[in-house]
């Protein structure tokens, strides 16, 4: 791979990681909002189940951030042929 390339993919690489990871922290939030106040969400009336939603969105944030790891690795420039 070329070393544009290679820098290009490393920056799409990272974007997509910084996205994933900002979902994380805003689903995160969610569920620190519904633990600490659930008496101040008046539209949700199911507590319990918000917070498995938010959990949820959590947990496929963070497959989608396992998956790039481990099948699209950061490629290295010094270390490459």
């Amino acid at each position: 791979m070329m070393k544009s390339q290679e820098a290009i993919r490393n920056k799409l690489r990272t974007a997509f990681l910084v996205h994933a990871e900002g979902h994380i922290r805003k689903h995160l939030a969610n569920v620190e909002v519904l633990l600490s106040n659930p008496a101040g969400i008046g539209e949700h009336g199911d507590i319990v189940g918000e917070i498995e939603k938010e959990l949820k969105e959590v947990a496929h944030y963070e497959d989608l951030v396992d998956a790039m790891k481990k099948y699209f690795p950061e490629v290295d420039p010094l270390f490459e042929d």
